[in-house]
């Protein structure tokens, strides 16, 4: 059988060349005569590994010296509380800007350690646009502010980095890092869970300027520490060394691509195509607002909710997977992170049109 076109959310698809390197390198990775997953991650072969794969991110990302880069394990659920943890106290208030799920879990989570006040939320709109930037009531005394530039349930997405002011600027880019050029000087904290453009999950990505990690407090476990494992240099326990080890593979990738801002031209492309297939069709719809429609992740809905197991069923058989939306919408999505190629976009597109034809 062969490999199909996969557009799931998360864990979401890899780039070939990386999985076909990675089968290569499966049982003896350099000269380690070992798999990279076999082998010490304080020894000299890994070590060398993290410290280029850090310099790669770096260099892709155009990351300040006055930022500390973290690979550490979880994914971005467990920081939505270890955030807080390390950068608030109970009786502060933090800000957050909630345009979808992701975001009210990060509020939930946050709960235990701060006073997470919603400052701004598009739920009134059930999460279908960005609330106005005048719209917002910020406390220039909060701890942080918070927000989800990419929701990948709800599809929305910010156009610009909101300015807050002097108050921390922290944003959960699971689902968009490397997905175009970024400013990372306008964050303190950016972080990423790895399984949608960076990797395999059990990884996350921190990004986080140095005068917030003087804010982690002693009283608190070394192992949720971020501070203690800056100055570990991500080793201060055992890592997640092969999603370690594949993220390096992708940054590498994405050299090769022409780094972010060739994958912000492909990544405008696969999106306009397939949200003009959408509105021209006169069968699928798309409710977000023009100003916030993701790149990353689409939903869509069919005109009568019975054809949506038909779809699903019809598109499987043509290769095409990870279509089924979320329990919470409904209908269908379609991620395209930057893994995701056009031509997989271009045999969606003709897979809609016929079967549009076919059951409109």
């Amino acid at each position: 059988m062969s490999r199909g076109y996969n557009f799931s959310a998360g864990p979401a698809a890899l780039p070939e060349e990386v999985l076909f390197q990675a089968r290569e390198e499966m049982l003896e990775w350099g000269t380690a005569r070992a798999s990279v997953m076999e082998i010490s991650h304080r020894g000299r072969d890994f070590m060398a590994l993290a410290a280029e794969s850090e310099q790669d991110l770096r260099d892709l990302m155009a990351i300040p010296a006055n930022y500390h880069v973290l690979f550490m394990q979880g994914g971005a659920t467990q920081h939505f509380a270890q955030i807080p943890m390390n950068f608030a106290r109970p009786d502060m208030v933090a800000d957050y800007i909630v345009t979808g799920s992701w975001g009210e879990k990060a509020v939930r989570e946050a709960r235990p350690y701060v006073q997470p006040r919603i400052s701004a939320s598009s739920l009134d709109s059930n999460y279908t646009r960005i609330p106005p930037r005048s719209s917002w009531d910020l406390d220039p005394q909060a701890a942080y502010v918070h927000y989800t530039p990419n929701e990948t349930i709800h599809g929305v997405e910010f156009r610009e980095i909101p300015e807050v002011g002097t108050v921390p600027l922290i944003a959960d880019m699971s689902s968009d890092i490397l997905s175009r050029p970024l400013d990372v000087s306008k964050f303190a904290l950016i972080y990423a869970g790895a399984q949608k453009n960076i990797g395999a999950s059990g990884l996350v990505i921190l990004i986080v300027r140095d005068d917030l990690l003087e804010r982690c407090p002693q009283n608190i476990a070394r192992i949720f520490n971020y501070a203690e494992h800056a100055a570990n240099h991500s080793l201060l326990n055992t890592p997640n060394t092969y999603g370690w080890y594949l993220a390096s593979l992708v940054f590498k990738w994405l050299k090769a691509q022409g780094g972010t801002e060739a994958m912000a031209e492909h990544n405008r492309i696969k999106a306009e195509l397939l949200y003009s297939a959408i509105d021209n069709s006169g069968f699928y719809s798309n409710p977000v607002d023009a100003q916030a429609r993701s790149w990353m992740n689409v939903p869509f809905f069919l005109p009568r909710p019975g054809l949506d197991g038909v779809f699903l069923e019809e598109a499987d058989a043509a290769n095409l997977l990870g279509l089924k939306g979320h329990k919470l919408l409904g209908g269908m999505r379609a991620s395209i992170y930057n893994a995701t190629n056009l031509a997989a976009v271009e045999v969606l597109v003709d897979f809609m049109r016929d079967f549009a034809r076919r059951h409109g």
